[in-house]
């Protein structure tokens, strides 16, 4: 008797019924979602104080982009075998070991005396990361069930809307007030906060270890998740790229100041926060690929616009174009991660939110790398138009046909079997 037969698929009015989730599954989704909001906020907080960084060490602008590419690098480096150990161990010691390593690095940076020295706390600040992330993932949708891991990731993308609208903010204020070391010191006590919900709300064990680890019954990476993967690393790449750019050039042509350049892309941050819930209801309901290939166009279409050479990049005007990127980037959040997840079985969990943040780092650092490449030469508005119609095109010519791939089949059906028979 085939699987589909053993485990008939749930009736659209069984569908419906949503089973109930226990209090402690959101708090622990609290708890997890605070520790990765934490790895979302480094990334903009740090980018606001990058020109102010390059003053204090004496270095070009166009050589900070190794700030963020360093830590992106040594992130993405520490996620497999990261993943690897959330599965064997569990999210809540992984989280925490991680946690330990990012606020050692934060210290490091706080303290650093050259932009070697600076690179080297970064790269420890992102081998911490590469812990914290997966395991903070396989926790957060442990206790839901896979029909409601949407409404889970799209809380979840929210707070990475969220950390994307405080980071650019407390940056600028912090790197105004109290010059670019005082965002490294910020990092130690928020640090210390995440580790703190994490020990009190995580348990030790979120799901039962796979009963053969070594020898597993199918490939972790199938045609789902590699998709997802895929996805991941073209949203970071486009979101990282562009918010890059746009600080850079707000800062050094238009003269911003560097609270000023961050309140100017609030707005997207208010999007794609305000999108993520509403993506976490969709997916569960419409599925992945429809909110994908939405994410996907409203990004293009909005950056598009504003490469167009002549639409000005630093005044109210720029503001519409801005309203689609933000909503479209606040769509691709959700239905990748329930795709891969819901893909696989939970025991995998760790090394699948692995395998998707290797995918948002290596883009994240080759959009920052790509940016910085940009900035190499003279840095102007039509710099910025170009690199964006870049952008646009990797959204509308690859996002939306890679979208095509994340409709769900054998994969998906299996791995809810294998949940089901635990």
């Amino acid at each position: 008797m085939s699987a589909s037969a053993t485990v008939p698929e749930a009736s659209p009015a069984a569908a419906d019924a949503k089973p109930p989730v226990p209090r402690a599954a959101w708090t622990r989704l609290a708890a997890c979602t605070a520790a990765a909001a934490l790895l979302q906020l480094d990334g903009t907080l740090i980018t606001v104080a990058l020109p102010s960084v390059a003053h204090g060490l004496s270095v070009k602008g166009s050589s900070t982009s190794a700030v963020l590419s360093a830590y992106f690098a040594a992130y993405a480096l520490l996620l497999i075998p990261g993943g690897e150990l959330v599965d064997r161990f569990g999210a809540r010691r992984l989280a925490l070991t991680g946690l330990a390593l990012f606020a050692l690095g934060a210290l490091a940076g706080a303290l650093a005396q050259s932009f070697g020295d600076l690179i080297g706390a970064r790269v420890i600040q992102g081998a911490g990361a590469g812990l914290v992330s997966p395991a903070a993932l396989a926790g957060a949708v442990s206790g839901f069930p896979a029909e409601r891991r949407g409404a889970a990731l799209g809380i979840w993308g929210a707070s990475a809307g969220m950390s994307n609208l405080i980071g650019p903010l407390l940056g600028g204020l912090l790197t105004v007030a109290f010059g670019w070391r005082a965002d490294w010191w910020a990092l130690v006590p928020l640090t210390a906060a995440a580790a703190i919900a994490i020990a009190r709300l995580v348990p030790s064990v979120v799901h039962a270890p796979s009963p053969s680890h070594g020898a597993r019954a199918g490939p972790l990476v199938n045609r789902i998740v590699a998709a997802a993967t895929v996805i991941a690393a073209l949203t970071f790449g486009v979101m990282i790229g562009a918010f890059y750019l746009a600080e850079q050039y707000l800062q050094r042509v238009a003269g911003f100041s560097a609270l000023g350049a961050a309140a100017a892309l609030v707005l997207v941050a208010l999007l794609v926060g305000a999108a993520a819930p509403v993506a976490g209801r969709l997916v569960d309901t419409r599925g992945e690929v429809v909110v994908t290939v939405l994410g996907f166009s409203g990004t293009g279409i909005g950056l598009v616009v504003l490469g167009i050479g002549g639409v000005p990049l630093d005044d109210l005007v720029t503001i519409l174009p801005l309203i689609p990127v933000g909503l479209g980037l606040g769509m691709l959040f959700v239905p990748v991660s329930r795709a891969a997840l819901n893909a696989t079985p939970q025991a995998s969990h760790g090394r699948t939110s692995a395998l998707l943040s290797v995918g948002r780092l290596l883009g994240a650092a080759v959009g920052a790398g790509l940016a910085g490449l940009a900035l190499s030469g003279t840095l102007s508005a039509d710099t910025v138009h170009h690199a964006l119609l870049v952008g646009a095109g990797v959204c509308l010519l690859i996002g939306i046909p890679s979208s095509l791939c994340l409709r769900p089949g054998a994969e998906g059906t299996s791995a809810r079997v294998a949940d089901r028979r635990r």
